[in-house]
């Protein structure tokens, strides 16, 4: 077979990242697919074993902050097209370590565009920059609107800080230099394959070892929770069907307060364990909250639904229902982070 396309995906061993290799790598045979990961802490081989023999996948080991092996990678390989999924993307440690996410979020995304300037060289027609972004360089909202593709950016952490500077320099060198470019921004996600340091994953495991439940401020943060599959699915349409120089926003029409989204995780972890009702609930901890904490986000996806046909496949009760599953079934997998085995 000859294989048409060659497609580099950063961060393809991390959670959004390994559900859009996997789904590339199958559904496009004739793709050579590279997956390009560092391997830091939120990067995991196992999240891929089921295509690590496929013929049409290649890992790279690499750190898009490293400018030079960037350079020669793509010299060596040529790529075609680029999905670029490799970021720290939780708030928390941007917090604690703002210049980490300066080097990998706005740093190691100019060595990428630089790379693909310089290869490309102004040739390109069926080329593509796609560059994966989050709903909170958009800021936090009140108690109604949405976030809209034309909605003025205002980030307030050093993580979204960092990738709004990010989005702005692929517009940049999209205008600048010519290299057609697509941007998404997407709402909070969860399913399988999660680093336990968010949300649902966290609280799935501090569940079954009967551990605190710990809750910012009141609880009463809102967010927009998006499937996994379904954002790569997403990806997908958009890298195949988008138009070019276009931002798309991609997010589950599925708003829910923490507090009442923990309460249903709890709810279904006790059905699930066989626990007596309101049993994990009372592991719920109210701690002090993180700075600069946005009240509200909610995506307006209307338009990759009206452009693209794309929309979410679960309602949020069954997606939550096979994390859950996924995560009850794979304890080992669960285990293997906690120990820093994988």
């Amino acid at each position: 077979m000859v294989l048409k396309k060659k497609i580099l995906i950063t961060g393809g061993a991390g959670f959004i990242g390994s559900h859009v290799v996997r789904l590339f790598v199958n559904k496009y045979p004739e793709y050579e697919i590279f997956n390009l990961d560092a391997l830091t802490y939120a990067g995991n081989l196992e999240n891929l074993k089921d295509i690590e023999k496929k013929e049409n996948y290649t890992f790279l080991k690499a750190d898009i902050n490293d400018a030079s092996i960037i350079d020669k990678l793509f010299k060596k390989y040529k790529f075609d097209g680029i999905i670029h999924l490799a970021a720290e993307s939780h708030v928390d440690r941007s917090i604690s370590d703002p210049l980490a996410f300066v080097r990998t979020n706005i740093v190691g995304t100019l060595n990428l565009l630089n790379a693909a300037k310089n290869i490309w060289k102004g040739e390109v027609k069926n080329k593509l920059f796609y560059h994966i972004s989050t709903d909170e360089v958009y800021g936090t909202l009140g108690e109604t609107g949405l976030f809209t593709e034309s909605t003025a950016y205002d980030p307030n952490s050093p993580y979204s800080a960092s990738k709004a500077s990010s989005d702005h320099f692929v517009r940049a060198y999209g205008e600048t230099y010519g290299i057609p470019y697509i941007i998404s921004n997407c709402s909070n996600n969860y399913g399988p394959n999660q680093f336990p340091e968010k949300l649902i994953p966290l609280f799935i495991h501090n569940i079954l070892e009967n551990k605190d439940l710990p809750v910012y401020g009141d609880g009463k943060y809102t967010r927009d929770w998006l499937f996994v599959i379904d954002h790569a699915e997403a990806i997908d349409m958009a890298f195949h069907k988008g138009d070019k120089n276009q931002t798309y926003n991609i997010g589950g029409f599925n708003e829910w307060q923490n507090i009442d989204l923990i309460l249903l995780l709890c709810e279904i972890m006790d059905e699930k364990l066989e626990r007596k009702v309101g049993e994990s609930a009372g592991l719920i901890t109210y701690v002090k909250d993180r700075p600069g904490h946005d009240k509200r986000y909610a995506i307006d996806a209307s338009k990759i639904k009206k452009e693209l046909g794309w929309e979410p496949s679960v309602t949020f009760k069954e997606g939550l229902e096979q994390t859950i599953d996924w995560y009850l079934e794979n304890r080992k997998w669960l285990s293997h982070i906690q120990s820093g085995d994988y």
